[in-house]
């Protein structure tokens, strides 16, 4: 999968400018990389609306059925007390369900969290496509690609590409947090390709 995913008609957002568009920023906290074996242990989003990020919008969800936790209590800080407040998986797919129908979806690794939520929204038979998926490590990249650098490791994490914008710091490993980290990586990589009256796609291809 590109940075971009052409899930429907890739020609109606060609010239969709940023302040013009509805983005929803996820971000998942997951129990390993596999999405056949590891498990959804949380998930937040935020919305884009008008070239801004609004606040009010920002959820954060549990996954109380997972099962084992491994080294979650030590990354994400989720234990299995927090758990048992959260909510079934089925009601978090359901609720991003409803949310990908309704704007882009934009995420930093969109390949780890989608391939994720793409299994588990088969295994629950919920039938959803985002209309678009951008993904801001991947735009990162291609980034500094064109301007010839050598991509060095770790230099795509949100992290590291925050820091390349002047972007504070920021909490990781909470899904929130991280959420919002990315939806200000975003607007950041979008000013710097033109800002937010140009064309976003066309801006970030």
């Amino acid at each position: 999968m590109s940075w971009l995913t052409r899930l429907r008609n890739w020609h109606a957002y060609r010239h969709l400018r940023l302040e013009d568009a509805n983005l929803i920023v996820l971000d998942l906290e997951l129990t390993g990389l596999d999405p056949k074996r590891d498990e959804i242990v949380s998930a937040a989003w935020v919305e884009i609306r008008q070239g801004r990020i609004t606040l009010s919008t920002a959820r954060h969800m549990l996954n109380k059925e997972v099962r084992q936790l491994g080294q979650s209590p030590v990354i994400h800080g989720v234990d299995e007390r927090a758990l048992a407040q959260g909510s079934s998986l089925r009601a978090l797919l359901q609720q991003l369900a409803e949310l990908f129908e309704q704007g882009v979806l934009v995420c930093h690794n969109a390949i780890l969290d989608w391939g994720f939520l793409k299994r588990a929204f088969v295994s629950h038979d919920i039938s959803v496509r985002p209309e678009l998926i951008l993904d801001t490590m991947q735009i990162e990249r291609n980034r500094l690609l064109r301007q010839g650098k050598t991509l060095a490791a770790d230099c795509l994490t949100l992290s590291a590409c925050r820091q390349r914008y002047g972007l504070p710091s920021a909490c990781e490993h909470h899904a929130l947090s991280d959420a919002l980290s990315t939806a200000e990586l975003l607007l950041a990589q979008n000013s710097q390709f033109g800002g937010a009256h140009g064309a976003l796609l066309r801006q970030l291809t």
